[in-house]
């Protein structure tokens, strides 16, 4: 099927997945990027993104000065900007509350968005993770109800799930594989062709909405439960007194094995996805055991990890209780700003409770944005004294190249959670 000649592109949310998407399709259609956020709309028309993922240089070779430029991309956050386009994409985040039940608002909220500019024959094209049935069951009743139009019959839908990594410069959307869907057979076809146009990896054309909304939420449920597996050894083996890296080193000599590492499991994917599927299975009465107890091994790793933290000051001779700690790193993964969901936090909390004081030094992360999440206090230099442990949180490149000896007291403990500084630390996860 050929795409129709008149093609403008809106995308909705323009964060860690939105942005990337925008800036690709910006490379061969009009496209209008939309934001509630003026600070960030700014930003990125300047030439500036501040999740790091898009470059000033590729961000700034895309930009246009007005929603009717032509090919390019044009950053609002005005409604009216987006009403002539006729593909809308939406890629806002889908969280869990503090019950980690699956908060849809901001899907509601960008949905009503676009019901208020929706005309007869566009297409609204749904990128967040969900679980299956919220596009039709859940989104397209709103873009009724707001727009007055029918759906399959005035307007139609489409889901492809995001497969944006935050901070992976090596598989960018474009070398990513697209998983492509619509509400018709037809429709499918279109939104397989648009994605096809820009994606180098290819598609794969899903038979329905609800297949594609089913196969992007267990791709991190799969990954979660995996994960959970790796961190119940790294407690057995502790408990033998056996490295846990060592041994899947050697495990994965063999050719099937697969090379999953213990670690805290935060971020707004592998963290967050388990829960929306356990919800909709509960919702049809049935118990995930598996999907929830990954969960529940996984978040206890927080505590788990600090425990173990403690024990072996204890055994150097350090005291505790007073002892000054610094913690490198605060986001959620190695080199990428983002602290959404970050499981750090539930280290710093648990030994904060035996009375360590903990300095966080992270040169990512943003000050306030931290501060206003998580209520906590972090420096973006690196601090000139000594301290009584060092715990590298988080495996950013910068830490990666520090001279630990002079952070560290005689009988300092140097702690690894990411397994990545090998002899020179004094244990790791």
């Amino acid at each position: 099927m050929k795409l129709e000649q008149n093609i403008k592109i809106a995308v909705i949310g323009l964060g860690y997945v939105g942005l990337p998407l925008a800036r690709l399709f910006a490379t061969k259609y009009p496209v209008v990027g939309f934001d509630i956020n003026e600070t960030r709309v700014e930003s990125l028309n300047s030439g500036v993104d501040t999740t790091l993922e898009i470059d000033s240089e590729t961000l700034k070779s895309v930009l246009v000065n007005n929603q009717n430029a032509g090919i390019g991309l044009y950053c609002t956050n005005k409604l009216e900007d987006i009403t002539n386009c006729n593909y809308f994409i939406i890629t806002v985040p889908t969280p869990v509350d503090k019950n980690n039940r699956p908060d849809l608002t901001p899907l509601y909220k960008s949905s009503e968005s676009v019901g208020k500019i929706l005309k007869k024959g566009d297409i609204v094209i749904y990128e967040s993770t969900v679980y299956p049935g919220v596009t039709e069951e859940q989104c397209v009743p709103v873009l009724e109800k707001v727009s007055g139009l029918k759906f399959n019959e005035d307007f139609f839908a489409g889901y492809s799930p995001e497969r944006i990594n935050p901070g992976d410069k090596e598989h960018t959307v474009e070398k990513i594989l697209k998983v492509t869907s619509g509400s018709t057979p037809e429709i499918g076809l279109k939104v397989d062709e648009l994605y096809k146009s820009v994606i180098l990896a290819g598609t794969h054309l899903a038979p329905s909405i609800k297949v594609a909304e089913a196969a992007k939420v267990i791709e991190n449920s799969q990954r979660d439960i995996n994960i959970a597996f790796v961190n119940e050894l790294a407690k057995i083996f502790n408990l033998m007194n056996i490295d846990t890296q060592e041994v899947l080193t050697a495990a994965a000599t063999k050719w099937n094995f697969l090379p999953f590492k213990p670690g805290l499991v935060g971020g707004h994917c592998i963290g967050v996805d388990p829960y929306y599927l356990a919800q909709r299975a509960q919702e049809f009465g049935y118990h995930p055991e598996i999907i929830l107890a990954g969960r529940r091994l996984n978040d206890s790793m927080g505590e788990y990890v600090a425990s173990q933290i403690v024990k072996l000051m204890i055994k150097k001779g350090v005291s505790v209780n007073g002892a000054n700690l610094l913690m490198l790193g605060i986001t959620f993964k190695e080199n990428c700003p983002d602290v959404r969901n970050t499981k750090i936090v539930d280290v710093i909390k648990a030994l904060k409770e035996y009375g360590i004081v903990v300095t966080i030094y992270d040169p990512l992360a943003n000050v306030e944005e931290v501060k206003k999440e998580y209520k906590l206090e972090t420096i973006n230099s690196l601090p000139i004294e000594k301290f009584d442990a060092i715990v590298l949180g988080v495996a950013h490149k910068e830490f990666l190249k520090l001279n630990f000896s002079q952070l560290q007291k005689e009988n300092s403990l140097l702690y690894d959670v990411k397994g990545v500084l090998g002899t020179i630390a004094d244990n790791r996860l």
